[in-house]
């Protein structure tokens, strides 16, 4: 059942952005990309903050170390991304696309562009910019009271 007007803003949000996700899990199989949406999202990561250690990169996601294990390892075996050995630890791993994954990047970005601009039909683009900056000073919000609490 969708969110209604007498749902509070993180019930609202939740449902949202499930709903955002299974919008971009369709576009993705329509696509014939061969991509689960997490592997999608961690070459959009990646290709953003490209040579993380393994290790932040699972952070970063907000998933298990074996989790994104797997990811990578999909993705490395379709020559997407490489592992790299960190020169500053040796124990560490690095992560980087190859260059084939440079055009699979494009299109998420396109999916993902996509899926955005149908959820955001009929809204005016300054109300989206507002709802944007709000939700960023939520989550810094969020971040620094969580550094009180650590």
């Amino acid at each position: 059942m969708a969110a209604t007007t007498e749902d509070p803003l993180g019930f609202v949000l939740v449902d949202v952005a499930r709903l955002l996700r299974r919008r971009f899990e369709k576009a993705l199989e329509n696509a014939g990309l061969g991509l689960t949406v997490a592997e999608a999202r961690t070459l959009a990561f990646v290709s953003r903050h490209p040579g993380l250690r393994q290790s932040t990169l699972a952070e970063e996601l907000c998933v298990e170390p074996m989790t994104l294990v797997g990811f990578l390892d999909r993705l490395e075996a379709a020559t997407l991304v490489e592992r790299m050995q960190d020169p500053a630890d040796r124990r560490a791993k690095l992560i980087r696309l190859t260059p084939n994954a440079a055009s699979i990047v494009r299109r998420i970005r396109a999916i993902g562009k996509s899926v955005r601009e149908e959820a955001e039909r009929g809204i005016d683009p300054a109300l989206t910019e507002t709802m944007r900056l709000t939700l960023l000073k939520m989550q810094d919000n969020i971040l620094a009271s969580e550094d009180v609490v650590a």
